[in-house]
């Protein structure tokens, strides 16, 4: 189990992958990115999770640069968004991000959603910036089970980590003991469900037992599930709070109840059904 924020998980090509990370989905380009980049990094984090779709990769570049922390202790995120996909589009999606990053190499580079007739290409130019060095770990977001095996089917290397939405409401078993079974790293965005989980009154209770907040108890059942978490935060104090969950621990009474709250409900859009 993760004792501390720098903590790693190993994944299936030996690289080491922070279990906790900040996410910057919806964080506005500018100020706002750049400083609340700056604060995850000023506290501990090292992992930063961003996407072209989301529109502040310059940002995150410009927070790295700021914060002076050296390059190779750092774990940088961004994915290839729909409209790229397919093996040249890739490729230069993947130029004009790492541009906008600033960085020379990437830690880690997913398919932000199964584009239908479009990521196997898309994974072919994955798995050539993987070969060529520009990116030390490739993987996949929002896919089920059945576009894992279907992309593994043809793929050489096989994905290292699935990004899907995870929270105590959408607990995604199939996938995360397909995930486990083949070496896949799992890893939850929205995994507070954007809020609405923070008045959950299972969740509460919980919280006060252990005094610890909501967030923090959603937080630690993911990395008691083996599922790295990036929640997102534009606040320092909530940004060191989130982190604040390696001094406790869910009892195995307390990981049942969590995980009886699943209703396979989603805050975003089922992967088998996106028009984007």
């Amino acid at each position: 189990m993760p004792q501390n924020l720098q903590d790693t998980t190993t994944l299936h090509n030996g690289v080491k992958m922070p279990w906790f990370g900040l996410g910057v989905f919806k964080v506005q380009e500018g100020s706002e990115v750049v400083e609340s980049v700056k604060a995850a990094l000023k506290n501990g984090y090292k992992s930063i999770d961003t996407a072209a779709v989301y529109g502040n990769e310059e940002g995150v570049g410009q927070a790295i640069k700021e914060a002076g922390v050296p390059r190779e202790e750092l774990f940088i995120t961004t994915k290839v968004w729909n409209a790229d996909q397919g093996y040249e589009t890739t490729l230069q999606a993947f130029e004009t991000s790492m541009d906008k990053l600033g960085l020379d190499y990437l830690d880690l580079y997913l398919i932000h959603w199964p584009v239908a007739g479009k990521y196997k290409e898309t994974w072919k130019a994955l798995e050539k910036l993987y070969k060529d060095g520009r990116v030390r770990a490739i993987g996949v977001s929002n896919f089920h089970v059945h576009h894992l095996k279907d992309l593994m089917a043809d793929a050489e290397i096989k994905p290292m980590v699935n990004q899907v939405e995870y929270h105590p409401h959408l607990a995604q078993t199939e996938i995360l003991q397909f995930c486990k079974a083949e070496g896949i790293q799992m890893e939850a965005w929205s995994p507070l469900k954007q809020g609405e989980l923070l008045s959950e009154p299972t969740i509460v209770e919980i919280a006060e037992k252990h005094g610890k907040s909501p967030a923090q108890v959603i937080l630690r059942w993911d990395l008691q599930n083996e599922v790295v978490t990036i929640p997102k935060s534009i606040k320092e104090h909530r940004i060191i709070q989130n982190a604040d969950i390696f001094d406790f621990e869910l009892t195995a009474e307390d990981m049942g109840v969590l995980n009886g709250l699943n209703k396979d409900e989603r805050i975003g859009p089922d992967p088998d059904n996106f028009d984007f």
